[in-house]
């Protein structure tokens, strides 16, 4: 049996080194120099994995529902075996993994040399440029026509587009299914605030809540970084894909920051902390709790001068301030292109694949995997995660077994 897989990134490698055994002939094609350019970045360099959190709610998909039949503990468990086998040697930190030696490269070479030796074809600098289906599929590209049994598109979405993935692959499925509008996630959101240069460089932790009109729908904690166009840092990566298609979708998305979220209540706490040191004046007084950029932009905000004393405030002014302190809301304008997304929400529906096995419900003997799909998750390893998932589960279908 001729298969063709097409794309040489994570999904394409893992589920090559699945698929092939001794009656299946197994075929990369990658349009780059050499496979695996995107992950090399993943991780600033060091390639966080997998996570041993491995739980749906990570996940946005727009049948989301569907996911909980596959993201399970016998299938989490079924991924580490399989990234155990092809050699990776796990650094755990906080349930992340890395590669033990740090580099994103330790994975891309385990992925290569697992293919390599059990005898997958790897055909790189070969752009496919259309696949059709006639009893069997004939894939056309730069290199002339493939012919296969199964073919299986692991091409990656538009996230990263100087890496190859400028979304070729859904120029290829868009003759089978019905896509959902690719847009970019895990990535920085813009706002039109006033104050955007007076902030910019500021990084410090704060609870972050995604609010569509007044409905909360996520929040996250961690290091938020403020910058000349926005806001940034992984609590907001992790709000992005929600986020952008609610504004894509013409919604009032606003962000609301706390910058006090070691404190639980935070009036009780600046009284006391006023009465302790009544000798600061109000600029000093924020000097240790929060970054002074930020604290002038609060006071220049209320109309609060630097040489004020907060004892002296009125109760209004003192619960606007605090307002801002721990409720400063930032209305959402934009966001950062593909050119910065670490990844892509949308892609091809669930519900238009056969969710244990990957294959198509459109066109037999077609399986799509990996960011092709509509799903993306959180920062800290899931995205990878379901790469391996589901590049495991078409594998296993391709051979003929599957639970």
């Amino acid at each position: 049996m001729k298969i063709i897989i097409i794309g040489g990134g994570a999904s394409g490698l893992a589920c090559a080194i699945k698929a092939k055994d001794n009656t299946n002939e197994v075929t990369i094609l990658e349009k780059n120099a050499r496979c695996g350019k995107k992950l090399l970045l993943t991780g600033n360099g060091r390639c966080n994995y997998f996570n041993e959190d491995f739980d749906v709610n990570y996940y946005h998909a727009k049948k989301k529902e569907l996911l909980g039949d596959i993201i399970t503990e016998k299938n989490k468990a079924e991924v580490l075996t399989f990234l155990d086998d092809i050699g990776l040697v796990p650094k755990i930190q906080k349930g992340y993994y890395y590669p033990r030696s740090n580099q994103a490269v330790s994975v891309l070479e385990s992925l290569l040399n697992a293919a390599i030796s059990c005898g997958v074809v790897i055909k790189t600098d070969v752009a496919v440029l259309n696949i059709r289906y006639e009893d069997k599929f004939y894939v056309e590209t730069s290199d002339g026509v493939y012919e296969a049994d199964k073919v299986v598109i692991a091409t990656g979405s538009k996230a990263y587009p100087k890496t190859g993935s400028n979304g070729d692959g859904y120029n290829l499925v868009k003759p089978f299914h019905h896509l959902i509008n690719p847009l970019p996630a895990l990535t920085p959101l813009f706002t039109n605030l006033p104050y955007l240069r007076d902030w910019a460089g500021v990084r410090l932790d704060a609870k972050a809540s995604l609010y569509v009109g007044n409905n909360l729908l996520q929040e996250e904690s961690g290091e938020v970084q403020l910058t000349d166009n926005g806001i940034s840092g992984i609590p907001i990566f992790n709000l992005s894909s929600v986020a952008i298609r609610e504004l894509t979708n013409k919604k009032d998305v606003k962000v609301i920051l706390n910058f006090l979220p070691f404190i639980d209540d935070a009036k009780t706490y600046l009284d006391e902390r006023s009465d302790k040191l009544p000798y600061l004046n109000i600029s000093s007084f924020f000097d240790s709790l929060i970054n002074y950029k930020l604290s002038n932009i609060i006071l220049k905000k209320n109309k609060i001068s630097y040489d004020s004393f907060y004892a002296t405030l009125t109760p209004s002014k003192k619960n606007s301030l605090i307002d801002d302190l721990t409720s400063f809301e930032v209305p959402i304008t934009g966001y950062a292109d593909f050119n910065t997304a670490q990844v892509c929400s949308g892609g091809v529906s669930l519900d238009e694949i056969n969710i244990l096995t990957m294959e198509s419900l459109k066109q037999k003997d077609l399986y799509i995997i990996g960011e092709m799909l509509d799903v993306d998750g959180v920062c800290g390893g899931y995205n990878l995660g379901f790469v391996w998932l589901s590049a495991i589960l078409a594998a296993k279908s391709i051979r003929g077994y599957h639970d």
